[in-house]
């Protein structure tokens, strides 16, 4: 009948994958909105550079882009609850954000690089040097973010 399609909630000793606001309260869930802050932060500062070592800053920017976008698309799905609760989404989680943190890790080693070859190229505004800085910050961060997220999903 009707009643059956209601998925009952069958008692697990497995915790369960949050949605809607409680997803904000919840580790590693919680560290969600931070990646995506950071990570924004990050192509931002290097756009504000007119990307001006394309070669190293594209990779950074790509990685940056691409995260942050599969990261929210995750985080509304979360928030919408389109996981129902399936143990297989701790798992993708895991593996995208594990993922994710080793892209991020190269992306932010290559930021790093850019940052001191713009400390030392003529012709780039002192202003770039200052923003690579803060965008290699931001890209070690959210590095470390991503691996927390990666990590503790397996501590709950």
């Amino acid at each position: 009948g009707a009643m059956a399609s209601a998925c009952p909630p069958t008692a697990t000793t497995q915790p369960t994958v949050p949605s809607g606001p409680a997803i904000f309260k919840t580790v590693p869930y919680a560290f969600m909105l931070p990646e995506i802050l950071c990570g924004t932060w990050v192509w931002i500062l290097v756009a504000a550079t007119s990307v001006s070592l394309p070669l190293q800053q594209g990779w950074v920017m790509y990685v940056s882009i691409t995260s942050c976008l599969i990261s929210l698309l995750l985080l509304l799905s979360y928030i919408f609850g389109f996981h129902r609760n399936s143990n297989n989404w701790k798992v993708l989680d895991s593996l995208y954000h594990g993922a994710t943190a080793i892209l991020y890790m190269s992306a932010a080693v290559l930021q790093a690089n850019a940052t001191i070859a713009s400390e030392f190229e003529n012709g780039f505004p002192l202003y770039y040097y200052q923003l690579n800085c803060a965008a290699s910050f931001f890209a070690f961060i959210t590095t470390f973010l991503y691996i927390l997220h990666a990590f503790s999903i397996y501590y709950q």
